[in-house]
């Protein structure tokens, strides 16, 4: 912060998945550092508080100083959870996306209350980032989704296994694998000369294939001029052997989340002190 600027309020936004709790931060000069917290059945609003606490006092900014919080979640336990936590902490309202903040994006689902809000989220934020006509978002989250829009349209996607999930899956349901890294060493495919290796391998090219091939197939459908972003936790692993994702945006959500603020006068301007 420069000298002479006080920022009048802050949000916490917010991204509560099914794996992780994402939050952050921000006012409008921007985001602060991005924390990840386990997504766990046993939190109470007291235990969950405490720990977004610990962040405030973290980024030195007062529980007082939190005038909202604004939240997109598919974990429908941790909503009482969440608006408990952020009446007792901060003594603030907390705003749920889409329910209570209209997403600004045509939801052309067949159902529409079927899709998760972070699709909708991530698929706005990326519609107000990027120009091109056609977009699609891969959130590389506890499932992998690919998310089409066209212009202000969301269209649907695709859902596919995760990458973690099917680790977790294979680690749980095989006795003798060991444990394994998805750090690669090479760009091109190497025949495992140990079960780690092989896991490794099938693992990374396994799933950079599949984005590589429904990318190709999601295109046929799109409008020529198609952009393609990554997000989620192991977006950045696979940017290098999947040519066809154009930019890894990692807080995709959370700067979907600000926008929807802004938006909705949520984040106040830096107040200049002369």
């Amino acid at each position: 912060m420069s000298h002479g600027e006080i920022p009048m309020s802050w949000t916490l936004l917010l991204d509560a998945g099914n794996t992780n709790i994402k939050l952050s931060l921000a006012d409008e000069k921007g985001l602060k550092s991005v924390l990840n917290l386990p997504t766990d059945i046993r939190e109470t609003s007291d235990s969950l508080g405490l720990k977004i606490y610990d962040y405030f006092r973290l980024e030195n900014v007062s529980p007082g100083d939190v005038t909202s919080w604004v939240i997109s979640s598919v974990v429908p336990f941790l909503d009482e959870i969440l608006s408990r936590a952020s009446q007792r902490f901060c003594g603030c309202p907390c705003y749920f996306v889409p329910g209570d903040i209209d997403l600004p994006i045509n939801n052309k689902y067949k159902r529409p209350m079927e899709v998760g809000s972070d699709r909708l989220v991530t698929a706005f934020a990326a519609r107000r980032l990027y120009p091109a006509k056609g977009i699609i978002v891969i959130d590389f989250g506890t499932a992998t989704t690919f998310d089409c829009i066209v212009e202000n349209d969301y269209l649907g996607g695709l859902i596919c296994p995760g990458i973690n999930s099917s680790i977790n899956a294979l680690s749980t349901q095989t006795a003798k694998l060991p444990q394994f890294s998805l750090e690669f060493t090479a760009r091109d495919l190497e025949i495992g000369r140990s079960t780690a290796q092989s896991l490794s391998q099938g693992t990374l090219f396994g799933f950079a294939d599949m984005v590589e091939g429904l990318v190709k197939r999601l295109k046929q459908k799109l409008p020529d001029e198609v952009y393609v972003v990554g997000t989620g936790g192991t977006a950045d692993k696979l940017k290098p052997l999947c040519p066809s994702m154009d930019e890894v945006q990692p807080t995709l959500i959370l700067l979907g989340l600000k926008m929807l603020c802004r938006k909705n006068k949520l984040i106040k301007p830096v107040q200049i002190i002369l």
